[in-house]
């Protein structure tokens, strides 16, 4: 039996690697997409599909409400939403709709196909991370969660990239651990200052050693030998930067967190191959230290379709990928 799936979602590079990923399922045919709720709901209501894998924040229409819609035009049709909100509260809303499922984006990696063959199976799918967030009523597919911690974060723009680092690193430092951050010379300073409307006193902060900042072009000239990342110098490096953030730590387990735009400036000079091989050796330190790595890429200018393999293999080194 096939299963027509339907996949909405406003981010271009979102909807393409889900699409991909339904493409993976041979019980699955990819009919259509859509980029808002209302289309989502015109889409439902033409095509029938079995199944919608549909986003929360949709212009036009939100995906809480589109879900609405459908279910009462379109009943037979089983829905999943995949969205970044991780809010129990918000997560019981869009159940509350008659949907089948919800996965966070951040999970999607590892739930996304497995949430999808549950549903195909009849079963509810809820995210791993609600457990103990009053689902337990309800029959839930898990999936065990990744024991690395190595995310990607796809931006629309500079400023949500900057938001996003300034996050993760703002964390780990109010937490008493340190941060590695790999960036532009020119987001040095707007990232200092997003840091220091968290709260955060920056000059104490790199006084103290738990904040590490260093340039994208040094970084690369230490660890790239030909144009290509050298494993031995890499290691070197990584370790020397780790070591003195775990030193400067002042929390009792010292779990060092780095982000930085390395890998994603040699996708921009278009050396993909290059950038690939840097996240494989990234993910190998998060594998193998108690490290925290978010690399921060731009989605702008959208990927052509020759580039899609790219971008999904870009995600397949990552355990979490989200999109701001």
């Amino acid at each position: 039996m096939t299963i027509r799936v339907l996949v909405v979602d406003d981010h271009e590079l979102w909807r393409r690697h889900i699409s991909s990923a339904v493409r993976q399922n041979l019980q699955c045919q990819l009919i259509g997409e859509a980029a808002d709720g209302l289309e989502a709901v015109q889409k439902a209501e033409r095509l029938r599909p079995d199944l919608i894998v549909l986003d929360i924040g949709l212009p036009v229409l939100n995906g809480i409400e589109a879900a609405r819609r459908i279910r009462t035009s379109v009943p037979d049709s089983k829905i999943l939403f995949v969205s970044e909100h991780r809010s129990p509260e918000i997560a019981q809303a869009a159940l509350a709709t008659g949907a089948h499922g919800y996965v966070v984006k951040s999970d999607a990696g590892f739930e996304l196909l497995p949430a999808i063959d549950a549903i195909i199976q009849g079963q509810p799918f809820i995210s791993a991370r609600f457990g103990g967030n009053g689902f337990e009523t309800a029959r839930r597919a898990r999936v065990p969660r990744e024991t690395r911690s190595h995310e990607v974060q796809f931006s629309s723009d500079e400023a949500s990239l900057l938001d996003g680092f300034a996050g993760f690193s703002a964390a780990a430092l109010k937490a008493g651990s340190a941060t590695i951050a790999v960036t532009t010379s020119s987001h040095r300073s707007m990232l200092h200052q997003r840091m220091e409307t968290l709260g955060l006193d920056m000059d104490l902060a790199i006084q103290e050693g738990r904040y590490i900042w260093m340039d994208v072009a040094d970084s690369l000239s230490a660890v790239m030998v030909d144009g290509w990342p050298d494993d031995a110098r890499f290691r070197k490096v990584t370790a020397t930067l780790i070591d003195a953030a775990v030193r400067a730590s002042t929390c009792a387990t010292a779990r060092v967190a780095a982000c930085g735009e390395i890998a994603p400036t040699l996708l921009r000079e278009g050396r993909a191959g290059a950038a690939i091989r840097l996240e494989q050796l990234w993910d190998g330190l998060a594998r193998t230290y108690d490290l925290d790595v978010l690399c921060g890429y731009s989605s702008r200018p959208a990927l052509h379709d020759e580039e899609h393999g790219i971008f999904q293999q870009i995600c397949a080194e990552h355990s979490a990928v989200h999109s701001r």
